[in-house]
């Protein structure tokens, strides 16, 4: 279990869906400084963009447009290609998860000064 300090300041992956608003609502209940980001690159609608815009209002918390569409298209959608080109069939998620959502998500938290992420589709706390 994790110890909560009056600093943590945790950044939330919202889509706009039931998980992740509740993510940030337990978290902003629990007294957290939480504030919402959604990660932008291929295939994100606008619409979905709108939807985690308007979770984020509902819950009060400060919300944020992180886009990844450069990097996505570096890292991800390039080796999907050339791995389909080879005969191969890619999963372009195992790669997204580490490379986008887990490297390039944590690396725009600490630019923000949050100390913490979360999103509700991992339900552990690693330190």
């Amino acid at each position: 279990m994790s110890r909560k300090f009056p600093e943590d300041r945790i950044l939330v992956a919202i889509s706009g869906g039931v998980d992740s608003s509740t993510a940030a609502a337990l978290l902003k209940e629990q007294g957290y400084q939480v504030e919402g980001a959604i990660m932008v690159f291929e295939g994100v609608s606008q619409d979905r963009i709108n939807l985690a815009a308007q979770t984020a209002e509902m819950l009060r918390i400060r919300f944020h447009v992180i886009d990844l569409n450069r990097e996505f298209q570096a890292s991800i959608i390039s080796n999907f290609v050339a791995e389909y080109a080879k005969g191969r069939t890619p999963n372009p998620c195992v790669f997204c998860n580490k490379l986008i959502k887990f490297d390039k998500l944590l690396m725009k938290e600490r630019a923000m000064g949050m100390n913490k992420i979360a999103t509700g589709h991992y339900v552990r706390v690693e330190n």
